[in-house]
């Protein structure tokens, strides 16, 4: 059991080789609920994930030694704790290499507090949703909200927080378009601008986990409109 999840305050790590703004993130973020640890790189970091408890690691992709992506790579080896990467702005491709590896969202350098404070509650607004009796089913894809996790034919997709809300909303949908917009919004809790992939990159993922186990579910683009579950 998370902290969270246990009464706790939200237990986070802050993986960042700038001391400065390591300390000036756990001032600010302490006061509004979270407890938080620090680390300067990644051995660092690796030893106090093993050490579990976390609910969610900020991760900058510029790490001395093991760059951020290594370190990603290694979490997701093991566990879905959610993980929000920090990047160097305009860096599109450090942020789809990130999601694509599995990272929950990104957030560019430089930023402000406040930002960071709503991405992360974003994300762990999505782990928390439960609604409705929690199991949903399209074909042999079933995804169960309260255990964070899709299946097809019993086998798992491993889906991040936000490709598994995604996902949801297309399922409640049934074959009906989600606009981009919708989906934007009501997975990744922000609005949709024309400079931002996330969505896209997060489909993507989607479109290839499910091809690893099945041909009869697809997600479709609906140009000018946003996505749809189809069946052949």
């Amino acid at each position: 059991m998370s902290a969270a999840e246990a009464g706790a305050p939200t237990q986070l790590l802050i993986v960042d080789d700038d001391v400065e703004l390591c300390t000036m993130l756990a001032e600010y973020l302490e006061p509004e609920g979270f407890a938080v640890d620090t680390a300067g790189n990644a051995p660092r970091a690796l030893e106090r994930l093993g050490r579990g408890g976390l609910d969610l690691v900020v991760l900058d992709v510029m790490l001395p030694g093991l760059s951020g992506f290594e370190v990603l790579r290694r979490i997701r080896a093991v566990s879905r704790v959610p993980v929000l990467m920090l990047t160097a702005r305009g860096e599109e491709v450090d942020r789809v290499v990130g999601l694509e590896m599995g990272a929950d969202d990104y957030l560019a350098k430089p930023f402000s507090p406040r930002e960071l404070v709503a991405r992360i509650r974003a994300i762990l607004r999505r782990m928390a949703e439960n609604p409705g009796s929690g199991v949903l089913s399209f074909g042999p894809l079933t995804l169960d909200s309260r255990a964070h996790r899709a299946t097809v034919d019993g086998r798992d997709l491993t889906l991040t927080s936000a490709e598994l809300r995604i996902l949801e909303l297309l399922i409640q949908a049934d074959t009906r378009t989600v606009s981009r917009e919708e989906l934007m919004l009501q997975a990744l809790g922000r609005r949709l601008l024309p400079t931002d992939r996330s969505l896209d990159t997060h489909v993507s993922n989607l479109r290839r986990k499910l091809a690893r186990y099945t041909e009869s579910v697809r997600i479709q683009g609906v140009r000018g409109a946003g996505y749809a579950l189809g069946q052949r």
